[in-house]
């Protein structure tokens, strides 16, 4: 079943969760039911490609440091 289309308002609410280094991506899905990858998806349409691959980054090293990020 696809998912229904995400109005501005939700996307930016998402993009702004994603950004926060409070924000965990089960906090993004009890909130808005998106998995990880759906988030990656929906911040790679909604950031430019250069602050994709710097936000990818900068969660990759968090995780890398903390046993629970994102």
């Amino acid at each position: 079943m696809p998912k229904p289309k995400l109005d501005d308002a939700t996307l930016g609410e998402i993009v702004e969760m994603a950004l926060s280094d409070s924000a965990s991506f089960a906090n993004i899905k009890a909130v808005h039911g998106l998995d990880a990858d759906e988030v990656r998806a929906v911040m790679r349409q909604s950031l430019k490609p250069g602050s994709y691959r710097a936000w990818r980054k900068r969660v990759r090293e968090f995780s890398d440091r903390r046993e629970i990020y994102k």
